[in-house]
């Protein structure tokens, strides 16, 4: 297995009877991943596995070479944003993140460092002091945030962590991802706020009752799903002309003009074949063409093709 990969092999995990994944085969690159699915399709599990939290009921799983059965080495190159919220009593969000620190071996003149760098970075500092139980949502989820980031891991794992935050920390915090992803880091996102996994994404892994459906770049992964039709948007001055042109084609199985008749919104089997007709239909009718773009490249609009409107909150 490759050391500059995330790999899963074969992997599967079950809790007694009940599936959490099954048979996952993965090859993970740096830069920002999303993981994409419902309530129970196996995000968090998969994640869970990659940090070592659970074992894998079979198959093997390697993090940059390093196999979550040595736990020392793998804690630090990963750092850790889980979902859920799990704070020791009575400590303020400095000591949070100083005490992990301290468990990972640095000596405190480094600990109080990288505690304040942590802070500073996930807007906190003037927060530090105050105990983590009387922090809000928000609060909560960057100081989780911080303590990931501190010992400078090489892969960030990052269950929801989005949640509960406001516009502009959410902002800032897509930010601080971007800028991992940039620097060859590995980022491993979950997220049910779909037009912000699809802006920040790499690659997305999309997920169903434990099964990796597809994976790849969110265009790659929408031509792998050809035979479901494709949405296109096209802003022009006569949509009904071209609407007419259309119907005559097996390829395209539906269009509706905008209420302001200057749109038309066409749904078509062969994207190929609709762009050259569109070319001809401009050049014979002398159509004026404002946009042209499609209305579905996104992980929604793909994870709905994939999984039929699967029910449940992605």
């Amino acid at each position: 297995m490759s050391e500059s990969l995330i790999t899963f092999a074969s992997v599967s995990k079950f809790y007694g009877e009940v599936l959490g994944i099954n048979k996952v085969n993965l090859s993970i690159p740096p830069g920002i991943t999303s993981l994409v699915g419902p309530n129970g399709s196996g995000k968090t599990t998969l994640m869970n596995l990659m940090t070592g939290l659970i074992r894998p009921t079979q198959g093997e799983i390697r993090v940059l070479g390093i196999a979550p059965e040595h736990p020392e080495q793998l804690c630090r190159i990963i750092g850790y944003c889980a979902q859920f919220d799990a704070f020791p009593k009575g400590l303020t969000g400095r000591q949070f993140i100083y005490w992990f620190l301290r468990i990972h071996g640095m000596s405190p003149a480094e600990c109080d460092q990288r505690t304040e760098a942590a802070l500073e970075k996930v807007g906190m500092t003037e927060a530090a002091n105050r105990h983590v139980a009387a922090y809000s949502k928000g609060m909560r989820q960057r100081i989780k945030l911080a303590q990931a980031i501190a010992h400078d891991p090489q892969v960030l794992v990052l269950d929801e962590p989005l949640n509960g935050l406001d516009p502009m920390a959410r902002a800032e915090t897509i930010a601080l991802f971007q800028e991992w992803g940039a620097k060859g880091r590995y980022v491993l996102v979950s997220s049910h706020i779909l037009h912000e996994v699809d802006r920040i994404s790499d690659q997305v892994i999309l997920l169903s009752h434990g099964y990796v459906v597809a994976e790849g770049q969110i265009q790659g992964v929408r031509n792998e799903v050809k035979e479901q039709p494709m949405q296109i948007l096209v802003r022009c001055d006569h949509p009904h002309v071209l609407a007419a042109r259309l119907f005559e084609q097996d390829h395209v199985v539906e269009a509706k003009i905008s209420t302001d008749r200057k749109g038309l919104l066409l749904r078509t089997t062969d994207a190929d074949s609709f762009y050259l007709l569109l070319n001809r239909v401009v050049l014979d009718s002398g159509l004026e063409v404002e946009s042209v773009a499609p209305a579905d490249d996104d992980v929604n609009s793909v994870y709905q093709y994939l999984i039929g409107g699967e029910g449940g909150t992605v």
